[in-house]
């Protein structure tokens, strides 16, 4: 392996933590409201609306179904109009974020469904309006879930965007399928699967400390 090459490796690895941590943190300004909405206008919610939760319950299903390398096929098109183009690593960041977004929705709307409606019914008797409990009560007693969910979302961001070198998303991912698939060297193969291990194990483990620190029944 030549000079190069292990350039080409190394700045692999930017580009992949450029996508995946682009789309995870855009996918949740996206799917953070909405799995919100989800909650709120849920069976459990604080103001039930079916028509609200029917209608975004379908598109997060629908997106969700969609396996994320034919979603990307499909989105090129989309993606061309946005980024100018349909490779590269910015351009993988556009239907990352589009897979993302309804799996954050149902992560959030799964956290808030965990907190104890006795909590909610005490902020409820107390006074509180409904954005007060979302912001105060909802959010802050989910917090642990909701970092938990962040960082498996973002391992799964993670194996999507590496998924994305099969039509030249760029990084580490676009690198082992150019040289490690189409021209069988396999130790470029070997290298950029360890790298993304390495990766993966790094975000799961400060993820887990994060949450850990969060977790009220961890620090009785």
């Amino acid at each position: 392996m030549n000079e190069k090459t292990i350039q080409m490796i190394l700045d692999g690895i930017p580009d992949t933590l450029y996508m995946t941590m682009g789309s995870v943190i855009i996918g949740y300004i996206i799917g953070l409201p909405i799995g919100i909405l989800l909650y709120v206008t849920g069976k459990n919610g604080l103001k039930r609306n079916i028509v609200i939760y029917r209608f975004f319950d379908i598109i997060c299903n629908i997106i969700r179904s969609v396996p994320f390398l034919i979603l990307l096929i499909l989105l090129i098109p989309f993606t061309r109009m946005v980024v100018g183009k349909s490779y590269g690593s910015d351009a993988t960041i556009v239907p990352l974020v589009i897979c993302a977004a309804p799996y954050i929705a149902r992560v959030v709307e799964a956290a808030l469904n965990e907190v104890d409606l006795g909590v909610i019914e005490a902020a409820k008797s107390m006074g509180a309006s409904n954005f007060q409990i979302i912001v105060k009560v909802l959010l802050r007693e989910a917090r642990t879930a909701l970092i938990t969910g962040f960082t498996i979302t973002t391992g799964i961001l993670l194996g999507y965007s590496a998924m994305s070198g099969v039509v030249g998303g760029g990084g580490l991912g676009d690198i082992a399928v150019r040289y490690g698939y189409y021209r069988w060297q396999k130790d470029i193969m070997f290298i950029t699967v360890a790298l993304l291990i390495i990766i993966f194990q790094l975000i799961q483990m400060i993820g887990t400390l994060i949450a850990n620190s969060f977790d009220h029944r961890k620090r009785k």
